[in-house]
């Protein structure tokens, strides 16, 4: 099973490159396959690639579910 999660660009790096922001972790990712993706801008990440941008309605609902998920686990 594969896991592909949203993350907020937080800053445009070199080449084709971005720093997001996963949940409070931030990681440098490739926009190789992703197209006019600005600061701001949500994509789906999965193994250190964008994969297309997400609306940011649709990122915070999915942000959501992953919160209540790992909040079920605690109890």
């Amino acid at each position: 099973m594969c896991l592909a999660i949203p993350a907020r660009v937080i800053e445009l790096t070199a080449g084709d490159n971005a720093l997001v922001d996963l949940a409070g972790v931030q990681k440098e990712i490739s926009l190789a396959l992703v197209d006019d993706v600005a600061v701001g801008d949500y994509v789906i990440v999965h193994v250190g690639y964008a994969l297309n941008k997400l609306d940011p309605d649709e990122a915070a609902k999915t942000l959501a579910l992953f919160a209540e998920l790992a909040a079920s686990e605690r109890q």
